[in-house]
């Protein structure tokens, strides 16, 4: 019988530990983090009411709130400062995890001390927090100031971005990029040192949304500014060549980093932009020394066109400038009512001759060798009515002959004035001397390819 009970008292033992280890266990079961959650014990309205007032006596502004819970159903009347203390408080209410709603009831008294000595309180605060972080302001200043300076000191060393880059805007442009470089990296270190990455974040953030928005305002500009660089490193002419850029011809003075200056035939300035040349159509008279010229003579459509064609061309070859290679031509271009336009073509040395005065004196020089080999320039056919009225004609006056429309190869006079051709240096001389300028900058230089 006794065996029997001390066997039945140790199994009742045994449960009862294990009971007791089971409750424990349960009661320290860790709650879900988010919520405002009471003891089982506190779960009825009126523990809730108690737990949310001690939360609100232990911040700032919400003291004065009551607490009233009924059915789950949570009233917060009483006094707050504002608006912004009034959601504050039912924010933290809402979190209480038996209530079901809360209704808010509270009286905004609007008064100027609880409004602005918050205010004034966190200033005051922020400024002590400030003071007693001023060696770390310090060293952030000094890191930006550092890398700053750095930054300044490199892109200075002009020789040396002459000696990456022999070309004076390329060069000028990627000191002015280590210069940037160097500023923004000095201020991310200074933020990083002042723990400011989520300003950091916004402000490279900003940054990005403003350069979108300046390159679409400033398009054409940039545009302008991408054409320079690349007409700087890959130039298509030099100073001093004659070039014509779509319609405009000049002679080329210089090549800023936003236009390109031309000096007209006429002896004025003309700006073209650089992204207009860049996208242009560029004539370059001066790359290529020899140039073709070529003129228009009519003959009597009795004449022969051929033996005309062999005259000039042999008058053309007496005259020293004409290039013997490659060879002048002469062709039959048109068949008109009373002529034939011949087209008489050869070439020069612009080195050496004017192309106006070459052509002037050609052209001019095979008129006179058809005429004296019997060919007929063909003159306007007019229709003269040659009717005198009964009144007369006048005293001094007589009616014109057929020998006063045309006068005969014979009484021309010789041409014995010896012929000019020298190329024409005058506006070539002020292109220079404008080029020659001081404090005028140049990007073109003959050390950049040309294409």
């Amino acid at each position: 019988m006794i065996p029997r009970l001390a066997r039945f008292l140790a199994v009742f033992a045994i449960a009862l530990a294990a009971l007791l280890l089971t409750a424990r266990a349960q009661q320290q079961v860790v709650q879900p983090s988010g919520t405002i959650t009471a003891e089982r014990y506190d779960e009825d309205d009126q523990a809730a009411a108690r737990r949310i007032t001690a939360i609100f006596d232990q911040i700032d502004g919400l003291s004065g709130v009551e607490v009233n819970v009924r059915e789950g159903v949570a009233t917060l009347s009483g006094t707050v400062a504002n608006n912004t203390a009034a959601e504050r408080a039912a924010a933290l209410a809402a979190r209480y995890d038996s209530l079901v709603a809360v209704e808010d009831r509270m009286e905004r008294t609007l008064s100027i001390a609880e409004n602005v000595n918050p205010v004034v309180d966190q200033f005051s605060t922020t400024f002590k927090t400030a003071a007693r972080a001023w060696p770390i302001y310090a060293i952030a200043l000094g890191s930006f100031l550092a890398i700053s300076l750095a930054g300044h000191l490199a892109a200075s060393f002009r020789w040396f971005w002459m000696l990456i880059s022999p070309n004076s805007f390329t060069s000028a442009l990627l000191a002015q990029t280590v210069r940037i470089i160097a500023i923004i990296t000095g201020l991310l270190v200074a933020l990083r040192v002042l723990d400011a990455t989520a300003f950091t974040g916004a402000v490279i953030g900003g940054a990005g949304l403003i350069g979108l928005a300046v390159s679409f305002a400033m398009r054409d500009t940039v545009e302008n500014y991408l054409a320079s660089i690349l007409l700087s490193v890959r130039q298509p002419f030099r100073p001093d060549e004659h070039v014509v850029i779509n319609d405009r011809e000049g002679i080329v003075v210089r090549l800023t980093s936003r236009a390109t200056i031309l000096m007209t035939l006429d002896g004025n300035h003309l700006r073209i932009p650089n992204s207009v040349v860049f996208k242009g159509i560029i004539l370059n008279y001066t790359r290529n020394p020899r140039r073709r010229f070529e003129f228009q003579l009519g003959i009597d459509v009795e004449d022969d066109p051929a033996a005309a064609g062999g005259v000039g061309i042999a008058a053309l070859y007496e005259l020293p400038f004409i290039l013997k290679e490659p060879e002048a031509l002469a062709t039959l271009e048109n068949v008109g009512d009373s002529s034939l336009i011949l087209t008489f073509r050869a070439w020069i040395d612009q080195r050496n001759t004017d192309f106006i005065k070459a052509r002037s004196a050609a052209i001019n020089a095979t008129k006179q060798a058809l005429e004296a080999h019997d060919f007929t320039l063909p003159e306007p056919v007019y229709r003269v009515n040659l009717r005198i009225p009964d009144a007369g004609i006048g005293a001094g006056m007589a009616a014109p002959t057929q020998h006063s429309l045309r006068r005969s190869a014979e009484e021309k006079p010789e041409t014995t004035t010896p012929i000019d051709v020298s190329p024409d240096d005058d506006i070539r001389r002020q292109a220079a001397a404008d080029r020659a300028a001081p404090g005028l900058p140049d990007l073109l230089n003959k050390r950049q390819p040309v294409e």
